[in-house]
This record gives structure tokens, sequence and C-alpha cells, in this order.
């Protein structure tokens, strides 16, 4: 086959692409030597702003295969026995930057895009069923604290357990972070969660609340401290190594697709807020239903087209999946679209990656880089209500029933009559010795760097979780300290 022809970005052939036009050999460079100036510029564009939190992230493309029957609960087309969905799934770290290693202690992302015939469906989670807020208001505050400091710009201890001592919300999700699961060694190894409570709406027009779980057929695996150390000795980008070398290999991937319920009634008799999400919801009462399994097989051709312009938001949902009186995740339906717009751009959802499989019409109209025209499907119709034949029109379909919301407006203290060491509690107690060792020493090597008075603090809390949870750590701390 012949070679292509190399040309510049407006199509003309390029003659020579080794040497730039200069006035004689020894002469300066000519401005008329477009072609210098345009690989020049682009260069200079190259990059795109990183993600302020999950900027180092690992993704590939495939299948969601739905089982078993769940009509009764959702009229949601991808969710119907016997449905297959194509689908992207990105992976990532939270706290470190985009040239972070890989292997380091830290909450993953599980980032999954539903590509169905109603729409693009994201479930926007991690690998933690929690998380270490309950308010969207601290959630600036809490990932400046899992950054540089501003003067050493260093990550600071003493920021991370100075905000975690006042904020004992956190203390379940620390829990998991210092534990086993803390630093799963791949992608495929670890489970992923939707975690936030949402909706599931059927035909009729019922809500149910439900939880989205995502269980690794893989098995669990983790690496200790010691071992992450060594891991990054060797590559900066095991992640990237693991997934991308296991689906070429054409070992794919799997994950069982599980769900948990529970009706209105159920969320009105509930002794704790079923839309909290430093609470998970106990598996004895709310049993994880197995619904089908998705699987990865494709890798991207395109690293940065595919996976760095990947945007996933949960404000895209789709008829019979809906939202929850959940306040983070409220907040998230507005913060997570309007970071896109600001990183990719106005139309960000019709990057090839992000654009949905099915017709899009809709009356939003130019900004930047609108390469797409009009999506009414008619030049005359760019306004609405309009009496244009054949002009997008709203569908009453589509409608969600209303929240059951109710209270006075007002800013509730968030930390007032709540209980945030019963679960975390559980959770220790769930522990074998070995593990409960390991999460002792792991959330003292993490302390290392607080001051005496802030650890003192925390530990207050690490006592009404348990006495024996706190006394781990001081035992941990004295043997670390010689």
């Amino acid at each position: 086959m012949a070679d292509k022809r190399l040309t510049t970005t407006a199509g003309a052939p390029i003659a020579d692409n080794q040497n730039s036009q200069t006035a004689g050999p020894r002469g300066p460079i000519l401005m008329q030597d477009y072609q210098l100036l345009e690989k020049l510029a682009h260069q200079n564009r190259e990059r795109i702003p990183e993600r302020v939190v999950h900027a180092k992230g690992w993704g590939a493309f495939g299948t969601l295969k739905i089982t078993e029957d769940i009509s009764q609960y959702t009229k949601a087309s991808a969710l119907q026995k016997g449905v297959t969905t194509p689908m992207l799934a990105r992976f990532s770290t939270v706290a470190g930057e985009a040239g972070a290693a890989d292997n380091e202690r830290d909450v993953r992302g599980f980032s999954l895009k539903f590509y169905t015939d109603e729409g693009n469906w994201d479930l926007v989670g991690n690998n933690t069923p929690v998380f270490f807020i309950r308010d969207p208001y601290k959630f600036p505050d809490f990932i400046h604290t899992q950054k540089r400091h501003p003067k050493t710009n260093l990550r600071n201890a003493e920021a991370m357990w100075d905000y975690w001592s006042l904020s004992p919300e956190a203390l379940h999700q620390v829990t998991i972070l210092m534990s086993d699961r803390g630093c799963p060694t791949t992608p495929m190894q670890m489970n992923g969660y939707g975690s936030h409570t949402f909706s599931l709406i059927n035909d009729a027009g019922v809500r149910t609340w439900v939880k989205f779980h995502f269980k690794t057929q893989q098995g669990h695996a983790h690496l200790t401290n010691q071992q992450s150390a060594e891991k990054i000795g060797q590559t900066r980008e095991g992640y990237q190594e693991a997934l991308y070398g296991t689906i070429d290999s054409g070992d794919f991937p799997k994950w069982t697709m599980q769900i948990q319920v529970m009706t209105e009634e159920q969320a009105q008799q509930a002794p704790f807020s079923p839309f909290d999400l430093t609470k998970v919801w106990p598996h004895a009462d709310y049993p994880c239903i197995t619904i089908g399994e998705f699987e990865l097989n494709r890798n991207p051709e395109n690293y940065f087209a595919e996976i760095e312009q990947a945007a996933f938001s949960p404000s895209n949902v789709v008829p019979g999946i809906g939202f929850s009186p959940d306040r983070v995740l409220q907040a998230r339906i507005f913060s997570y679209a309007d970071a896109h717009r600001y990183r990719l751009g106005t139309h960000y959802e019709a990057l090839p990656v992000n654009a949905p499989k099915c017709p899009v019409h809709h009356y939003h109209k130019d900004g930047q880089m609108n390469f797409m025209g009009q999506q009414s499907g008619n030049v005359d119709a760019y306004y609405e209500p309009n009496s244009v034949e054949g002009a997008p029109r709203e569908d009453k379909i589509a409608a969600e029933p209303p929240l059951p919301l109710s209270g006075d407006a007002d800013r509730y203290n968030h930390r007032e009559g709540n209980d945030d060491y019963t679960q975390a509690r559980a959770l220790h107690d769930l522990m074998d010795d070995g593990q409960r060792s390991r999460l002792y020493s792991n959330t003292a090597e993490a302390m290392q760097g607080a001051k005496d008075t802030t650890i003192e603090r925390v530990l207050g809390h690490y006592d009404k979780i348990s006495q024996a949870y706190g006394d781990g750590i001081r035992a941990a701390r004295a043997a670390l300290n010689g």
C-alpha cells in the first residue's frame, strides 16, 4: 500500500518535514515558514488542564450484559434482561497528579459510561462504597488536604490528619483507605461502587432507591506499603501496564453487576439516612442482587482522544434511572459537567468518545469549537417553543417522579446527631488479626509528619470507634518510632 501524503492541518502537502526555511544555509528562520509555525504553535497547545482530582487514569472499552429481569424496578432500556450495551471504563487515583505513580495508597476512581439507546448513562464512583464527606460544601477543603502545601509544594500529613481529626464522618472511609483495600494490585483486582444512592423508576412511575456494586471476577489482590514502594521503584505505570497488557493478550477482565434496593417506605423507617455518603446499607437488610456483568475487551486506539478526553458526569442519566436527596450527588450533578466544560470546552459531549450513540437533538447554540452546527435538525428551529414542523419537542414520558423532599431551608449541621463510629467499628471488627495489624501500621505510617496534638485528637475518635483500634495505632506508632 502506498504511503499517505504528509499535509498541514489545512490539507496542504508538505515537501520537507526535516528542515526549516532559512535565508541561506546559515541565515535566520523566515516568518513565511507557516509549516514550522503551525508545528510549534500546535505543540504549545498539546496539553490541556489535567483533572483537579482523578488526574492519573487508565481505561478501556467493553460491554455490559444484563442477565436478570429487574423490570419491576426500572424501565431503563439498558437494564432489561438480555440487553448488551457498549461501554467505557476509566479507573484512576484521586490525589496524585497526572505524573504520579499508579501503585500509591489512595482511593481509586471507578467511572463507567454506558452508551445506551436512550442516551449516555454515566456511573461515576470509586472502589469504595463510602466517601470522606457527607456535605459537598467540604469537598474543596478535603481535596486541598490531599494536594500540595502552598509553601513547601509537598504533600502534608498534618493537613490530612488535622482535617480528619475535626471531621469524624471521614473515618469510615479512612479505615478503608488504610486497610488492605487501600492499595489494590491492579485495576482488575478491585471492586467498584456507585457509592451514592440513586433512583430506579419503573413503567408505572414507582421509584425504588438503589445502590450499584461491581464485584471483580479476577479476585482481590492488594499490596502492602513495602510492596507498593518496591513496585513503584520498578515502574510508575503499573496499572497502565497491567490493564493494557491484560486486554491486549485477550484475557478480558469482568465484573459482576449487583444492586441493593430499598423502597421509599423502608427509607423512611431506616435508623440511618440512606442518602448519607459516609454510610453503607447493611447487606443483611438489603441484600445484593446480581443482575449482569461487564467485560472490558478493547484498548483505546489513542489514549488522549479516548481516555484523557473522556468526560464522566453523574448528570448523565437515562429514563428509568434518576437521582436522590444524597447531598454530595446533588452537588456532583453540577460540578462534574462544569469541570468538563472548563477542561475540554463547551461542546465536550460532541467529542467522539463522549458522543451518545443515539440521535441527539437540542437547542444549544454556537460557542467555541462548534464543529457540528445546529443540533435541532432544522435551521429555522433555533429557539423553543416553536411551530417548525419536525423540530425537537419535549417528551413527558421521560419525566422522573418528584423527589420526596421536605423541611425548612437552612444550613443544618451535618455532624450533629450522626453516628460516625458504628459502621467503622463493624468494618474494623470484620478484619482478622493480620488485617487489623496492617491497618494499624498503615495508619501510623500515614501519620508521620503530623503534629502530636493533631494525632492525639484523631486517636480520640479511633478510641470511640474501638478502644482496640486506638490502642493498635498507638502501639504501631511506638514501634515505628523506636
